[in-house]
């Protein structure tokens, strides 16, 4: 089969739904029986991605596998993807099977609409990194909302109604903004084909108002200072599959969304406006961690580090060099590995715990080795040790910062120290020390399953801290031609400047 012109990343995107189909019409005495039909389906449609990471050619910037089909007047179905979008298709196949694993033993109640719930997830995520038409990204970027509501309100924590109104009004609210943005796009190029707009040459005034309109969107979505408030409760309140799909995934979509159309498609906007950005990811990587140093509660902490991984990586994207954005792209990657892997050592005590205070814990490595040391090697990577990761993607970042503008990065150079003092002090204060607390006495290390499922993200995330060119390979091209039109469209502004 020729996967150049096969329907790969159809079948790759809806492959999930036919899962959902096979579990939807599970009678209901057979309703654990959805667990293996959704994990079965998670691993089949990571096996055949792999297909589209073996077949594709790094050699060149353009679009590959593109499908295109006629469907809504002069709006196109229309599928593809190159370096940047390629390796986020593969992690979002890669950690379905792990968080459906995660969540064989603590889901009990409603197993089937939960399994269901997942699967149209993995379709809308999928969908987002593969669309190469602005409505139907918008259609994929919007739809993933609802089964993560869903996921959140059902199944969530005591206050899990709260939450997810809260993460869904957020997100949809920056949406309606982008929405109005691509309505502008349409009337001014005539067309709602990516591959068409990324060569549309929009007017100054104009890009300034569709750059603020996309912004408003995938800064909550990633989600940036002052508009990361939804995070940490969503995180805190959502099951633990549930917050390792929110972090590794939905918030790279944010990132995804600046790479694909902030950047490329306004540049003269971005140019304007990239000292904005630099303040708030300053102030997002600082402040965050300081909030980080506060919490009590384990996944309020890992989920304001998230806000200031995050921080690193618009950082890098606005420099708009090939280091810097390189390094957002490996940063987002690696922080998908690592927080997921985070959110899933915080399940493995919950579930034996049922408490997430950091207080409840101590001295757990005399109880569970294993535990400690699959947690020391993510809080590492966490910390941005050389050797994970974890480092690459900051040191990238921070490297192209430091060519933009010293400042920026002398400051953001200081979240590291940060994040070492929070992931540390978590650290110690949760394995170390005594085991003094009569609860934990009986505490038993991480079974088979558990192991598992961290066996192939401890492999990764100290695999790609050696050896990053697997990554770096694939997205170097589409970085270099990101980078270079870029340029080309700023210089005259940038020479007007100097004047």
């Amino acid at each position: 089969m020729n996967l150049a012109t096969s329907p790969i990343l159809s079948i790759v995107t809806f492959l999930p739904l036919v899962g959902v189909l096979f579990i939807a019409f599970l009678p209901k005495e057979a309703a654990g029986n959805a667990r293996y039909v959704a994990l079965w389906t998670t691993i089949v449609t990571f096996v055949i991605s792999l297909l589209i990471w073996m077949n594709f050619d790094p050699s060149t910037a353009s679009f590959q596998f593109v499908e295109e089909r006629a469907w809504l007047g002069p709006i196109k179905y229309k599928m593809g993807v190159d370096g940047i979008s390629m390796l986020f298709v593969i992690l979002t196949t890669f950690l379905m099977p792990l968080t459906i694993l995660a969540s064989w033993e603590s889901i009990e109640d409603r197993v089937k609409e939960y399994m269901i719930a997942f699967l149209v997830l993995e379709t809308m995520m999928i969908g987002v990194f593969c669309a190469l038409d602005l409505v139907l990204f918008y259609l994929f970027f919007e739809a993933g909302l609802i089964p993560m509501f869903l996921i959140i309100g059902i199944w969530g924590g005591k206050r899990r109604v709260y939450a997810s109104f809260k993460f869904f009004l957020y997100t949809l609210l920056g949406s309606v903004l982008m929405l109005l943005a691509m309505m502008a796009m349409y009337w001014h190029a005539g067309t709602t084909d990516i591959t068409t707009l990324l060569t549309t040459k929009f007017p100054r005034d104009m890009q300034f108002w569709l750059w603020l309109a996309f912004f408003a969107s995938f800064a909550v979505k990633m989600p940036m200072w002052p508009v990361h408030t939804w995070l940490p409760d969503a995180h805190v309140e959502a099951p633990t599959a549930g917050s390792v799909i929110l972090a590794a995934i939905l918030l790279k979509m944010g990132g995804y969304g600046f790479l694909r159309f902030s950047v490329p498609m306004f540049p003269l906007a971005t140019f304007d406006l990239a000292p904005l950005v630099f303040a708030l990811s300053v102030i997002a990587i600082i402040y965050t961690s300081l909030v980080a140093l506060a919490q009590e509660d384990v996944k309020k902490l890992i989920a304001y580090s998230s806000v200031a991984h995050m921080g690193y990586v618009t950082m890098g994207i606005f420099t708009v060099t090939t280091q810097g954005v390189d390094g957002a792209i490996f940063q987002m990657l690696s922080h998908g590995i690592v927080s997921a892997a985070l959110f899933l050592c915080v399940g493995i005590v919950y579930d034996r715990m049922h408490t997430r205070e950091i207080a409840a814990y101590g001295g757990l490595v005399n109880r569970m080795p294993i535990y400690a040391f699959v947690f020391m090697v993510f809080t590492m990577a966490n910390v941005g040790l050389p050797g994970t990761s974890g480092f690459v993607g900051e040191f990238l970042t921070l490297l192209g910062a430091f060519k933009v503008n010293t400042l920026v990065a002398a400051i953001a150079t200081l979240g590291v120290i940060l994040s070492a003092a929070y992931a540390l002090w978590l650290y110690r204060n949760m394995i170390f020390g005594e085991l003094e607390k009569p609860s934990l006495k009986g505490i038993k290390d991480m079974t088979p399953r558990e192991i598992a499922i961290m066996a192939p993200l401890v492999v990764l995330t100290l695999f790609f801290g050696f050896y990053p060119a697997p990554v770096l390979d694939v997205t170097a091209m589409s970085v270099k031609k990101l980078v270079s039109n870029y340029e080309a469209a700023v210089r005259p502004a940038a020479a007007e400047l100097a004047r």
